[in-house]
């Protein structure tokens, strides 16, 4: 996905619906945006169910959340955080968890690539078929800002919001990689 501006951010919105048959035996990953040297914003699955957010990480140093399990049916997952303050919470299906305080203080880095469903593990696009995600993800919003719990809640009903700034689902510029057949951009208004 190419980003309507610069990812220089010190709080955000990052919004997905999905669904997945993956078993939990490994790790996936949904949402990856990396910089030349490392990991700017990861949003990963862990094995354990965990949802977990990682920020400037060249480690595993994420915050994780305990929320129910992904699953074949579609649900609607949101990250905030903002930077003033550290407050991290997800969101499912418009439902917030606990937040946690993480990475207060810092800033994402712009300058770098966003991909979906799979991790970078370097710049130049070295993948690990082991992490990818396998399964739907449509309706990725992005906004240079925490949304409140309201605005969340009216997204995952379907109702109309303002679109993300940084991206838009609707208007996003999408390059595939991969295997011809193992990717593929579906439009969900005419599928039966």
């Amino acid at each position: 996905m190419t980003p309507k501006k610069p990812m220089n951010l010190t709080a955000f919105t990052l919004c997905i619906r999905m669904a997945t048959e993956l078993s939990r035996e490994r790790t996936i990953i949904l949402f990856a945006y990396r910089t030349q040297f490392w990991d700017e914003l990861n949003v990963w699955r862990e094995t354990d169910d965990r949802l977990g957010l990682f920020l400037a990480s060249n480690s595993r140093g994420g915050v994780f959340f305990r929320l129910p399990q992904l699953g074949a049916l579609e649900t609607h997952v949101c990250v905030t955080w903002n930077s003033s303050s550290g407050l991290t919470a997800f969101y499912m299906d418009g439902k917030k968890s606990p937040s946690k305080i993480y990475k207060k203080g810092h800033s994402v880095q712009p300058g770098g690539r966003v991909i979906i469903g799979q991790d970078p593990d370097n710049y130049v696009d070295l993948f690990d078929a082991k992490q990818s995600f396998v399964g739907e993800i449509s309706d990725i919003n992005m906004w240079d800002y925490v949304l409140c719990p309201h605005t969340i809640k009216a997204l995952y009903a379907g109702q109309r919001v303002a679109t993300g700034n940084i991206f838009d689902w609707d208007t996003a510029e999408l390059i595939i990689k991969g295997r011809p057949g193992r990717v593929e951009v579906v439009d969900n208004e005419h599928v039966a």
